[in-house]
């Protein structure tokens, strides 16, 4: 594909979507306001009936104050004050994207409202008459857009206090969609619909958007020797081969050596030959299995690895903060600089010596993963797992003893324990909010809930990040150099996303600085501490 076709490719298909979205819109509005014999009443004129009948003075306070945040002045108003804020602060794809998701939905909105012509139920009405009709709701997909945006941005991993005013700016639509019905002014599908179109406005301009690119301070570090890209072909086609390959070339190197790897070792011995052929720089296409088995290759070497996110997890090339985009993750390893990592020594019972890169781990987790279909996994992506994970949720807790560094046995019952190296699952998730991949220690957090208020806790922990300690949390962290885990029989183990067999032990070491790998940006500029506190390095040797 030349650069030309890329280009019109990357504004073709926002715009198609864009399209598209603007006529379902209609289309559904159209559907309701003309509804085919037969059709399927929702009961909305009762509910908003209900509403109206019920009003306070406190709640109708309460509802003006909520619509006012999402009327036209204060939507346009906060809008210009954020885009202003994120340009100075040099992030002007952040205020690209309040700017456009606000601007597409308002078009959108007008548009729906034109055509659907919905007229607004049949009751007193808090706001008079205004202009536009009730289908979609302009409020709630503008707040959705905006509030949710800026949710968005403001997300990020390892800040426990963002999490807490994205979690606020999210409820912002939902409670304009509260106030909107209260002062009759929507039926409930007009709201339903208005969030639809803010949400997906705010995807299509996310999408546009080229991708983000990290402010350097300081000179690119050179990649020495050769390229190879090792690659799973399972999930790595030749056009995208052919993507990556015009990466590497643009940065000015010859065109790599491309290797597919085995099924038996998950590309571990094409690593060792790219190495052995005197490559300076192994870029593992695939999924988490083919980037630790090239790292397991590497490690204590002088190559480096660039992670090629190709898979379903991709845990390593997220904390490393790699796009996710396969050619603009390597783009920006080619581009960064080289820095030593932790890597896991995993074993057990039946289970010989292997390397592990992000995270392992017995129990809920390993199950989902082994009855998690590989189909569904292709299709789906990581969502796949929430559909394992519901099967699993009523397995039992387990009896386990913990060891670690050699000190005396903790005993615990729980749903799970999971080693890791890095702690940010998909979403932002900081299952181990402590974990750094290269402080020389392993983090270990055992999920014990009880009850289904046990569940709550432990999701609010880890949406917020602050998990209480203690051994009746429902989640307890330990931290050392060795871990062991022992079950009362044997139970689902897994190592970097694969299933590894049941077993009753598995033991967990950390492999100081063992892998070069190439991060986004300088060395200046890069930071892999996440959540976890800086060390320094005399704080390392002493650990």
């Amino acid at each position: 594909m030349t650069r030309t076709q890329a280009r019109a490719v990357r504004i073709g298909v926002p715009v198609l979507a864009a399209t598209t979205q603007g006529a379902v819109l209609v289309a559904v509005g159209l559907l309701i306001t003309h509804p085919p014999a037969g059709w399927w009443d929702p009961g909305e004129r009762g509910s908003v009936a209900w509403l109206a009948a019920h009003r306070t003075p406190a709640l109708t306070a309460a509802s003006d104050w909520l619509s006012a945040l999402a009327f036209t002045p204060a939507v346009v108003t906060v809008t210009a004050l954020a885009a202003v804020a994120l340009l100075v602060g040099r992030r002007w794809r952040g205020a690209a994207l309040l700017s456009g998701a606000v601007a597409l939905q308002a078009a959108l909105f007008v548009t729906a409202a034109h055509l659907v012509d919905r007229a607004r139920p049949d009751v007193v009405r808090l706001d008079g008459a205004l202009p536009t009709s009730s289908f979609p709701s302009g409020h709630v997909g503008a707040a959705t857009a905006l509030y949710g945006g800026l949710g968005l941005l403001l997300l990020r991993p390892g800040h426990g206090w963002r999490r807490v005013v994205c979690a606020l700016l999210w409820a912002v639509p939902v409670l304009v969609a509260a106030s909107r019905l209260y002062r009759g002014m929507h039926h409930p599908t007009d709201v339903v619909a208005g969030a639809l179109n803010g949400a997906a406005a705010l995807w299509v301009v996310s999408r546009t958007l080229p991708a983000r690119q990290r402010h350097r301070t300081g000179p690119v570090a050179p990649v020495g020797g050769s390229v190879a890209l090792v690659y799973n072909p399972v999930s790595v086609d030749d056009a995208l081969l052919q993507r990556l390959n015009a990466v590497v070339t643009a940065h000015g190197h010859h065109p790599p050596r491309l290797l597919p790897g085995s099924a038996e070792d998950s590309g571990r011995a094409a690593a060792e030959r790219a190495v052995a052929g005197g490559a300076g720089l192994v870029a593992a296409c695939g999924g988490d299995g083919t980037v630790t088995a090239c790292a397991d290759a590497l490690a204590g070497t002088n190559a480096a690895l660039a992670v090629v996110p190709c898979g379903t997890g991709n845990l390593l090339a997220r904390n490393l903060g790699l796009p996710a985009d396969p050619a603009d993750a390597l783009a920006a390893a080619l581009g960064g600089h080289a820095r030593r990592i932790d890597l896991m020594r995993a074993e057990g019972d039946g289970l010989p010596a292997r390397a592990a890169a992000t995270m392992a781990g017995m129990g809920l987790d390993a199950a989902v993963m082994a009855s998690t279909h590989q189909g569904l996994k292709r299709r789906l992506g990581w969502p796949a797992y929430l559909v394992g994970a519901i099967r699993h949720l009523s397995d039992r807790q387990f009896a386990l003893t913990v060891r670690v560094d050699g000190g005396p046995p903790v005993r615990r019952h729980v749903r799970m324990a999971v080693v890791g190296n890095v702690g940010t699952l998909q979403g932002g998730v900081r299952l181990l909010p402590g974990a750094v991949p290269d402080d020389g220690l392993l983090d270990l957090v055992l999920v014990q809930p009880q009850g289904l208020r046990g569940w709550g806790a432990a999701l609010v922990g880890l949406v917020t990040g602050t998990h209480r300690p203690g051994p009746a949390a429902p989640l307890e962290h330990f931290r050392g150099h060795r871990i062991e885990l022992t079950a009362d029989r044997a139970r689902p183990r897994e190592c970097d996303g694969d299933p590894v067999g049941d077993g009753r032990v598995l033991a967990l070491s950390v492999r100081p600085d063992a892998l070069l790998v190439r991060l986004p940006g300088t060395a200046r500029d890069t930071s892999l501490e996440g959540a976890g506190t800086a060390r320094t390095q005399e704080e390392r040797e002493t650990a």
